[in-house]
């Protein structure tokens, strides 16, 4: 059967190795992972090569990439990648408390470079579903390019976060204390911070314990 035709990113080929390298720190040995935006199929299909142990759930608002998807998968032989399926963080609720995931939590959900090149709400429907569908002990694992009090911004990210405005008003590079701030309205809180080649980062959600009772 003839693979079809792969999409590529330059962006995902250069980031997949040092993103690997937190995962493989950061996960056991197995477990259920879903990808939020899986884009070309690069890092679903790199990932879980890596991680023969995980079965690995790629996802995108834009079934044009699922053929790029499965079309990586084929070609690597990983048997541990699912067929992609259709997911826009703002619906509710998520396919996955439907058939269709089969599994209903995730030891690992994780998302790359969407939050900058979404509008801001997709922040609060990334964060409201992951706390719904992490497994107890889980992590939500996001990678891109934030704002930091304190730490100033590469003047590449600058030149960056002014081009997404001018294509769409409602994207731009985020602070990571707003995204912090909404992650805690469901629940989760900022358990670790990687810096990252290129001026990104990494970081690393978990459930937030439960308020203690006055």
């Amino acid at each position: 059967m003839p693979i079809p035709p792969l999409q590529h990113s330059p962006a995902a080929e250069r980031n997949q190795a040092p993103i690997l390298a937190q995962l493989l720190a950061l996960l056991p040995p197995a477990g259920a992972a879903l990808e939020i935006a899986s884009g070309t199929g690069q890092h679903a299909v790199h990932f879980a090569a890596a991680l023969p142990g995980w079965t690995w759930q790629p996802t995108d608002q834009q079934a044009t990439h699922f053929a790029s998807i499965t079309g990586w998968a084929t070609q690597a032989g990983a048997a541990n990648v699912r067929a992609p399926l259709q997911l826009d963080v703002l619906q509710s609720p998520w396919p996955s408390e439907g058939p269709a995931f089969g599994a209903a939590s995730f030891d690992l959900i994780y998302c790359a470079n969407m939050l900058h090149i979404a509008p801001w709400a997709c922040c609060a429907g990334l964060m409201q579903g992951a706390a719904r569908h992490l497994a107890p002990g889980g992590c939500l694992v996001t990678y891109g390019p934030y704002l930091e009090d304190g730490v100033p911004t590469a003047s590449g990210n600058l030149a960056f976060d002014t081009s997404l405005r001018a294509q769409d008003a409602s994207w731009g590079i985020r602070h990571i204390d707003d995204v912090a701030a909404v992650a805690a309205q469901a629940g989760l809180q900022l358990a670790k911070r990687h810096a990252m080649p290129a001026n990104n980062l990494l970081l690393v959600w978990t459930s937030a314990p439960p308020a203690s009772a006055a």
